[in-house]
Protein backbone atom coordinates (compact mmCIF):
# COMPACT_ATOMS: atom_id res chain seq x y z
CA UNK A 1 0.00 0.00 0.00
CA UNK A 2 1.28 3.51 -1.07
CA UNK A 3 2.42 5.95 1.61
CA UNK A 4 -0.23 8.84 1.05
CA UNK A 5 -3.06 5.87 1.62
CA UNK A 6 -1.72 5.02 4.31
CA UNK A 7 -1.33 8.15 5.88
CA UNK A 8 -4.64 9.20 5.03
CA UNK A 9 -6.62 5.86 6.47
CA UNK A 10 -4.37 6.12 9.38
CA UNK A 11 -5.96 10.21 9.93
CA UNK A 12 -8.92 8.54 9.79
CA UNK A 13 -8.80 6.25 12.39
CA UNK A 14 -6.97 8.70 14.94
CA UNK A 15 -9.80 10.62 14.42
CA UNK A 16 -12.23 8.62 15.75
CA UNK A 17 -10.42 8.10 19.11
CA UNK A 18 -11.96 9.58 22.13
CA UNK A 19 -10.93 12.50 23.96
CA UNK A 20 -10.80 10.32 26.93
CA UNK A 21 -8.76 7.87 25.97
CA UNK A 22 -6.93 10.11 24.32
CA UNK A 23 -5.77 11.77 27.04
CA UNK A 24 -5.18 8.13 28.97
CA UNK A 25 -2.81 6.73 26.26
CA UNK A 26 -1.11 10.00 25.78
CA UNK A 27 -0.35 10.16 29.44
CA UNK A 28 1.00 6.49 29.55
CA UNK A 29 3.32 6.92 26.36
CA UNK A 30 4.67 10.38 28.72
CA UNK A 31 5.29 7.98 31.76
CA UNK A 32 7.19 5.66 29.67
CA UNK A 33 9.39 8.86 28.18
CA UNK A 34 10.10 10.57 31.42
CA UNK A 35 11.15 6.80 33.00
CA UNK A 36 14.28 6.79 29.55
CA UNK A 37 17.48 6.30 30.82
CA UNK A 38 18.25 8.52 27.52
CA UNK A 39 15.40 11.56 28.81
CA UNK A 40 17.14 11.64 31.97
CA UNK A 41 20.42 12.09 30.67
CA UNK A 42 19.42 14.70 27.88
CA UNK A 43 19.71 18.22 28.35
CA UNK A 44 17.88 19.68 25.40
CA UNK A 45 14.74 17.71 24.06
CA UNK A 46 13.90 18.24 20.60
CA UNK A 47 9.82 17.88 19.89
CA UNK A 48 6.94 19.63 18.24
CA UNK A 49 3.96 21.15 20.13
CA UNK A 50 1.06 18.37 19.12
CA UNK A 51 -2.11 19.29 17.34
CA UNK A 52 -5.03 16.60 18.04
CA UNK A 53 -4.75 13.84 16.95
CA UNK A 54 -1.22 13.27 17.46
CA UNK A 55 0.55 12.12 20.95
CA UNK A 56 -0.58 15.34 23.32
CA UNK A 57 3.14 17.21 24.03
CA UNK A 58 1.54 20.50 25.69
CA UNK A 59 1.74 18.83 29.45
CA UNK A 60 4.53 16.83 28.54
CA UNK A 61 6.74 20.12 27.83
CA UNK A 62 5.47 21.22 31.02
CA UNK A 63 7.02 18.23 33.14
CA UNK A 64 9.97 18.65 30.84
CA UNK A 65 10.61 22.29 32.17
CA UNK A 66 10.17 20.90 35.75
CA UNK A 67 12.58 18.39 35.20
CA UNK A 68 14.83 21.59 34.41
CA UNK A 69 14.99 20.18 30.68
CA UNK A 70 15.29 22.90 27.64
CA UNK A 71 12.97 22.30 24.95
CA UNK A 72 14.12 22.78 21.61
CA UNK A 73 11.34 23.30 19.01
CA UNK A 74 11.37 23.52 15.21
CA UNK A 75 10.63 26.21 13.00
CA UNK A 76 10.00 25.46 9.15
CA UNK A 77 11.03 27.29 5.98
CA UNK A 78 8.49 25.96 3.56
CA UNK A 79 10.04 27.37 0.33
CA UNK A 80 13.06 24.44 1.04
CA UNK A 81 11.16 22.38 3.80
CA UNK A 82 14.12 22.84 5.89
CA UNK A 83 13.94 23.65 9.16
CA UNK A 84 16.12 24.96 12.49
CA UNK A 85 15.39 24.37 16.07
CA UNK A 86 15.13 27.03 19.07
CA UNK A 87 14.78 26.69 22.51
CA UNK A 88 11.73 28.01 24.22
CA UNK A 89 10.95 28.67 27.66
CA UNK A 90 6.95 30.17 27.45
CA UNK A 91 4.57 30.29 25.28
CA UNK A 92 4.72 34.09 24.74
CA UNK A 93 7.52 33.39 22.60
CA UNK A 94 6.01 31.66 20.22
CA UNK A 95 3.53 32.55 17.17
CA UNK A 96 0.58 30.39 15.21
CA UNK A 97 1.49 29.90 11.40
CA UNK A 98 -0.09 28.21 8.57
CA UNK A 99 -2.14 25.29 9.67
CA UNK A 100 -2.48 26.77 13.26
CA UNK A 101 0.96 25.45 13.71
CA UNK A 102 2.75 26.90 16.67
CA UNK A 103 6.22 27.85 15.88
CA UNK A 104 9.36 29.71 18.04
CA UNK A 105 9.62 33.47 17.19
CA UNK A 106 13.77 33.77 16.34
CA UNK A 107 14.34 36.96 18.14
CA UNK A 108 13.20 35.95 21.17
CA UNK A 109 14.20 32.03 21.36
CA UNK A 110 17.87 30.15 21.26
CA UNK A 111 18.83 29.04 17.96
CA UNK A 112 20.34 24.98 18.38
CA UNK A 113 22.13 22.99 16.28
CA UNK A 114 21.31 19.47 15.22
CA UNK A 115 24.69 18.25 17.36
CA UNK A 116 23.45 20.56 20.53
CA UNK A 117 19.80 18.45 21.03
CA UNK A 118 20.63 15.42 23.01
CA UNK A 119 17.37 13.50 22.16
CA UNK A 120 14.61 14.42 19.20
CA UNK A 121 11.01 13.19 19.19
CA UNK A 122 9.86 12.75 15.46
CA UNK A 123 6.75 12.70 14.65
CA UNK A 124 4.40 11.06 12.25
CA UNK A 125 1.46 9.71 11.40
CA UNK A 126 2.05 5.37 10.75
CA UNK A 127 5.23 3.67 11.88
CA UNK A 128 6.31 0.31 12.13
CA UNK A 129 8.78 -1.87 14.61
CA UNK A 130 12.20 -1.14 12.60
CA UNK A 131 11.32 2.34 12.85
CA UNK A 132 10.71 3.25 9.27
CA UNK A 133 7.79 6.04 9.20
CA UNK A 134 5.40 8.10 6.87
CA UNK A 135 4.91 11.44 8.13
CA UNK A 136 3.05 14.54 7.21
CA UNK A 137 3.95 14.19 3.75
CA UNK A 138 6.37 17.72 3.83
CA UNK A 139 10.26 16.13 3.92
CA UNK A 140 11.44 18.38 6.91
CA UNK A 141 12.50 15.58 9.06
CA UNK A 142 13.89 14.00 6.01
CA UNK A 143 16.27 16.88 5.02
CA UNK A 144 16.60 17.11 8.98
CA UNK A 145 17.57 13.84 10.18
CA UNK A 146 20.84 13.40 8.09
CA UNK A 147 22.96 16.32 9.74
CA UNK A 148 21.17 14.70 13.37
CA UNK A 149 23.33 11.95 14.96
CA UNK A 150 21.75 12.10 18.73
CA UNK A 151 18.89 9.64 19.87
CA UNK A 152 15.65 9.59 17.82
CA UNK A 153 12.47 8.59 19.87
CA UNK A 154 8.48 8.64 18.22
CA UNK A 155 5.43 8.98 20.03
CA UNK A 156 2.32 6.80 18.66
CA UNK A 157 -0.64 5.28 19.56
CA UNK A 158 -1.31 1.79 18.87
CA UNK A 159 -3.53 2.66 15.99
CA UNK A 160 -0.54 4.08 14.10
CA UNK A 161 1.23 0.86 13.71
CA UNK A 162 1.87 -1.36 10.53
CA UNK A 163 3.23 -4.63 10.10
CA UNK A 164 5.54 -2.50 7.43
CA UNK A 165 6.22 0.38 5.91
CA UNK A 166 7.00 1.15 2.31
CA UNK A 167 10.54 3.01 2.66
CA UNK A 168 12.26 5.21 0.30
CA UNK A 169 15.98 5.39 0.22
CA UNK A 170 15.93 8.87 1.74
CA UNK A 171 13.88 7.48 4.68
CA UNK A 172 15.69 7.42 8.21
CA UNK A 173 14.32 4.93 10.63
CA UNK A 174 13.83 5.88 14.11
CA UNK A 175 16.10 4.64 17.29
CA UNK A 176 12.81 3.81 19.56
CA UNK A 177 9.13 3.84 19.45
CA UNK A 178 7.19 5.10 22.48
CA UNK A 179 3.16 3.70 22.19
CA UNK A 180 0.47 3.86 25.42
CA UNK A 181 1.24 -0.32 25.32
CA UNK A 182 5.23 -0.73 25.10
CA UNK A 183 8.21 0.43 24.11
CA UNK A 184 9.54 -0.55 21.07
CA UNK A 185 13.68 -1.17 20.14
CA UNK A 186 13.62 -0.47 16.89
CA UNK A 187 17.65 -0.54 16.46
CA UNK A 188 17.45 -4.17 18.28
CA UNK A 189 14.57 -5.35 15.60
CA UNK A 190 16.38 -3.97 12.30
CA UNK A 191 20.06 -5.76 13.70
CA UNK A 192 17.94 -9.06 14.27
CA UNK A 193 16.08 -8.82 10.72
CA UNK A 194 19.61 -8.11 9.44
CA UNK A 195 21.00 -11.26 10.86
CA UNK A 196 17.79 -13.17 10.57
Amino acid sequence: MEKKVLRKQTQQLLKQVDEATYNKHSHAIHERFLAMQALQQARVVGLTISAFPEVETRALIEQLWALGKKVAIPRCKPATHEMDFYIFSDYNELETVYMELLEPIPAQTVYVTPQGIDLLVVPGVVFDKTGYRIGYGGGYYDRYLPHYSGQTIAFCFEEQMVAKVPKDTYDYPIDCILTELEAINCQQIRKEEQHG
